[in-house]
């Protein structure tokens, strides 16, 4: 059986930017997950997902509002290619290093990466925000609708990899994959 990290990631005090810490939130409390699947929620301290992976899982579903041009509200489901820091030149790789807080998802995947403690498969479940840039608190109106649409994919997700037999997975040419 697969190990499933679920891991939500924001800014709470950034309205739409705290979209999956919401749904991690939500997920924890309505506990039916089943028992290969761990949910966290790490706001803004992506060294804490780095640190949980460090436990050993099999597949990664990173919850965030993700800004991708499109209608605030929109879920996008991505596979993630996360680069090799081996690759990066001595100054890029310096610069990176430097930074010791991992804020954003994709410097703690890279550092994971680097540690080799990324799983194999990794999916960017993510809503495009109204507003992520002005403090407050709370979702605006269609993040906070997409919510429950956001629960079932992740749903999906953990069951295709719980259950590979009972779900079938499509991936687009554009990294967007569906579970079906």
């Amino acid at each position: 059986m697969k190990r499933i990290l679920v891991a939500g990631m924001g800014n709470v005090l950034r309205r739409d930017d705290g979209f999956g810490v919401q749904v991690a939130n939500q997920l924890t409390r309505e506990n039916d997950m089943p028992p290969n699947v761990q949910v966290i929620e790490v706001g803004i301290g992506g060294i804490h997902l780095v640190q949980e992976l460090m436990a050993g899982y099999d597949v990664l579903v990173v919850i965030d509002a993700v800004a991708r041009g499109s209608a605030p509200g929109t879920m996008h489901v991505l596979q993630v290619q996360v680069p090799d820091l081996a690759t990066w030149g001595d100054d890029q790789r310096g610069d990176f290093l430097a930074d010791m807080h991992y804020t954003t998802p994709s410097k703690a995947l890279i550092l994971a990466r680097a540690m080799g403690v990324l799983p194999p498969i990794v999916y960017l479940v993510g809503c495009q925000p109204a507003d992520a840039n002005e403090l407050g608190i709370g979702l605006s109106e269609p993040v906070a609708q997409a919510t429950a649409k956001t629960l079932r994919e992740i749903g999906k997700i953990v069951r295709h990899f719980a259950e590979p037999h009972e779900v079938a997975l499509e991936t687009s040419a554009h990294g967007k994959a569906s579970f079906k």
